[in-house]
């Protein structure tokens, strides 16, 4: 196992049920722009968080990511700058903190970071791709479906819970399954995302 799949397991398995809410007394209500505005406090404190990311490991990012999502629109400009850093456990953090604010709001922000293609086929990737589903733009499925075939069963159980999460199916995958097993159940996924595609029903923001 690489360095960054536990971590990026651990931040999704415990994430799943996260959800944001900001308090309006540390908002800036009067700044223009898409995106309310942190106090000269609070932005202090983003940035206090941003550069301790990092070098923050386990539980004690776990509590950096909700602190993160429970801030909300204020830290949005940091998190997607974090988004984009070299070290995938950091972006990750970033994207995790986001899908769990559930604000649609930042699906174009986070379809227009600057990533290598490079990037976009790891497990960053897939990060990328349980991000968008949770803030409801279903057509990064196709990945997830995908990572349903990975070799290592933690990402497999990654992406099923993913999938779950977002239609209330499972199609009876497990990740610990037979491959054989895995392939028909996997398979189901495809038909299923083939239908829902087709009829025009497909989910985006």
């Amino acid at each position: 196992m690489s360095p960054i799949q536990k971590p990026l397991s651990l931040l999704t398995l415990l994430l799943l049920g996260a959800c944001a809410g900001s308090s309006r007394d540390v908002r800036d209500e009067s700044a223009d722009g898409e995106f309310v505005r942190a106090t000269p406090l609070l932005e202090q404190q983003i940035e206090d968080e941003a550069a301790r990311l990092p070098y923050s490991h386990g539980f004690d990012r776990l509590e950096q990511i909700r602190w993160f999502a429970s801030i909300g629109e204020p830290a949005y400009e940091v998190l997607l700058r974090l988004a984009t850093d070299g070290r995938d456990d950091v972006a990750a953090a970033a994207l995790a903190s986001m899908g769990a604010t559930r604000d649609s709001r930042l699906v174009p922000h986070i379809q227009g970071l600057a990533w290598s293609e490079e990037r976009l086929k790891s497990d960053l990737g897939l990060e990328r791709a349980r991000t968008l589903v949770r803030l409801g733009d279903w057509s990064a499925m196709p990945t997830l479906i995908q990572g349903l075939r990975d070799t290592r069963l933690f990402t497999r159980a990654l992406c099923a819970d993913a999938l779950e999460e977002a239609t209330h199916e499972r199609f009876d995958f497990d990740p610990r399954a037979a491959q054989g097993e895995r392939d028909k159940s996997i398979a189901r996924w495809e038909q299923w995302w083939l239908k829902r595609t087709g009829e025009g029903i497909l989910p985006t923001r």
